[in-house]
């Protein structure tokens, strides 16, 4: 009997565990003789993958962030590069992450064929990178058509499978049955906070989002808010940044696509969740600010002209966003109760975000991903 295939797959984030994990799922339902393991979170291992190293603590924001996790990093590639000698898997997947898995690829040399799958966002900053995926990387996976247009360019041939949250991004329960459950209010107005997945991220945004609550508060009758809480954040992150807050106003973990079902307008961390929340066409602005040196150091790296995915893919401004020294409460709280008193400024942003919703493709993306790669796999 022939020996089963073995695919490795690496990931570093929330957000690339959620997708590596609907991956690692796919591949086995198409073919369970392979096997599956790699760097990644529960989600990943709950879908069927060995996991030698959990991600929980692993995300980082800017390069001081990097390097205070340094050792972590090093000891993590040491980790990897003796798993890959020691059991010889027959393909690597590395899945988004790029600050690490770029470097990581390097040192495997294309000894083992390499898969990208979401890739770098090298049309967005540091272009130079292209060279380090054109000489290491064996096939690249990525989810918006443009990115497959910006490869071309430099000779790489990149297949666009669609976007995989749109099979991801789904309520598990009607707005009646959340309300009651949480007890919230069908009444009110309800404002759905999204601060981001990581501790520093939240650190930042959160206490921003707050500011500008109290001041929507003051101004609108009957309002309530709700923190979708990341669930590998520590719960006392968040109950630091609310405490002695007199507004109505609740936490709730890992449930964050029914936040945004039952929310009337939204405040969200630039990253995957403004895509998420184009899904759900919830009408949001875009927040975004971290550590100074950090912002000063990145900002010139950025070549496009939007920080929020949902604009990037809409090509132009459908989104307010309010980044660094622009994320002023008053202003978001103004921007806010502007959009919410206007009927039709709601009905424009809603019908922007269908377009961009129908933009990111047909759903069954980490199907058709699935398939190209056990089919890459078997004539490799």
């Amino acid at each position: 009997m022939a020996k089963p295939k073995h695919i490795l797959i690496i990931c570093g984030e929330p957000s690339g565990d959620l997708n590596a994990a609907d991956l690692t799922q796919k591949i086995l339902n198409l073919n369970p003789n392979v096997k599956i393991s790699g760097i990644g979170g529960a989600l990943m291992r709950n879908a069927g993958a060995k996991i030698y190293y959990d991600i929980k603590d692993l995300a980082v924001i800017g390069l001081f962030d990097v390097l205070k996790k340094l050792p972590k990093f090093l000891s993590l590639k040491k980790l990897i590069l003796q798993k890959i000698k020691e059991e010889e898997p027959d393909l690597i997947i590395l899945v988004d992450f790029s600050g690490f898995n770029l470097r990581l690829a390097r040192k495997i040399k294309r000894t083992i064929p390499i898969v990208y799958y979401i890739s770098p966002q090298v049309w967005a900053s540091r272009t130079s990178r292209v060279k380090t995926i054109k000489n290491y990387i064996t096939k690249i996976i990525v989810l918006f058509k443009f990115e497959e247009e910006f490869y071309a360019r430099y000779g790489i041939v990149a297949q666009c499978v669609g976007h995989p949250l749109l099979d991801l991004v789904q309520k598990t329960m009607s707005k009646e049955e959340f309300l009651t459950k949480f007890n919230l209010s069908e009444s009110k107005t309800t404002i759905a906070f999204l601060p981001g997945s990581r501790r520093q991220e939240i650190e930042n945004i959160l206490p921003i989002m707050l500011e500008a609550a109290m001041l929507i508060n003051k101004k609108l009758a009957q309002v309530q808010f709700v923190i979708a809480k990341s669930p590998q954040v520590n719960w006392n992150i968040y109950s630091r940044k609310i405490r002695r807050m007199n507004i109505d106003l609740k936490i709730i973990e890992g449930k964050t696509y029914d936040c945004l079902n039952i929310a009337d307008f939204c405040l969200v961390a630039s990253g995957t969740a403004t895509l998420e929340t184009a899904i759900m066409q919830k009408p949001f602005l875009i927040i975004y600010k971290m550590d100074l040196l950090n912002y000063l150091l990145y900002r010139p790296q950025i070549k496009v002209a939007y920080i929020g995915m949902v604009n990037i893919v809409a090509g132009r401004k459908i989104i307010p966003e309010f980044i660094q020294f622009q994320a002023d409460p008053k202003k978001i709280s103004d921007t806010v109760l502007e959009i919410l008193a206007n009927p039709l400024k709601i009905q424009k942003m809603k019908n922007d975000l269908a377009q961009v919703k129908s933009s990111l493709g047909d759903k069954g993306a980490s199907l058709r991903a699935a398939k190209i790669i056990l089919d890459f796999l078997n004539k490799n």
